[in-house]
């Protein structure tokens, strides 16, 4: 089957972390467990740019934006020109709240190039699903990733789903999300073609992620959804 991952990372993160994995690690680790694609997030958007390039056809390139950072927003056109294809945006890191209209720009520049914008959940008081809720409500052109689908509170997973039944422009990724039972809820409930596979590199194993996603109780159409044809959906990725 083939894989998409829909979430990853370049870079050493310190600090409570103390977690890293260079380029050459992040495609050994595509090789060895058959990803095709990961997406790509890091906060040098030039950075992305070069591992697209070092790896044809492998790497979708996000564009890292933070909303309080205007030298960050301003050139979003250009780095979509030279082939990013999403936004990243991650409200505990850059400290804002995800409903902030601060982030409408961002959002409304998003839907004139339309692209879709990945949202970091689940730690409060910046990423809340019911945030994200507000955020989708505003701008509903606009395709959003809630990335975690809640993170590791059972309560923030729940409200994940629920935001997500309620708005159609919300789509669940579900890497560091613990229980497996709400990957099938959510593909049951919020839509088969909502949910998708992501390991959060290198904060989580792919084994560990894949597990979830195979003993989550779907078919086997679910799993190729979720593996990969939802993110390639998403994405604009061309098969």
């Amino acid at each position: 089957m083939k894989i998409i991952d829909a979430h990853a990372h370049i870079g050493y993160i310190g600090g409570w972390a103390d977690v890293g994995i260079t380029e050459e690690g992040l495609i050994d680790q595509m090789n060895t467990y058959d990803i095709e694609k990961t997406v790509l997030c890091c906060e040098d958007n030039d950075f992305t740019l070069d591992v697209m390039k070092r790896n044809p056809g492998r790497i979708v390139g996000c564009v890292y934006v933070n909303p309080l950072n205007r030298s960050t927003v301003d050139p979003m056109e250009s780095y979509v020109e030279k082939g990013l294809t999403a936004v990243k945006l991650n409200p505990l890191r850059h400290a804002y709240c995800a409903d902030a209209e601060i982030i409408d720009p961002v959002m409304e520049k998003a839907a004139a190039l339309d692209i879709p914008v990945c949202i970091h959940s689940g730690h409060p008081p910046y990423s809340l699903p019911w945030q994200i809720g507000l955020l989708a409500e505003r701008h509903p052109d606009v395709q959003i990733m809630m990335i975690h689908m809640g993170h590791g509170h059972g309560v923030y997973i729940d409200a994940a789903i629920k935001m997500a039944r309620k708005y159609s422009n919300i789509y669940l990724e579900m890497s560091g999300m613990p229980m497996p039972s709400k990957i099938k809820e959510a593909y049951e409930t919020v839509g088969h073609d909502r949910i998708m596979f992501g390991t959060d590199t290198p904060f989580h194993h792919p084994t560990v992620e894949m597990q979830k996603v195979i003993v989550s109780g779907v078919d086997e159409e679910g799993l190729q959804k979720i593996f990969y044809d939802n993110a390639s959906a998403f994405f604009k990725i061309e098969k």
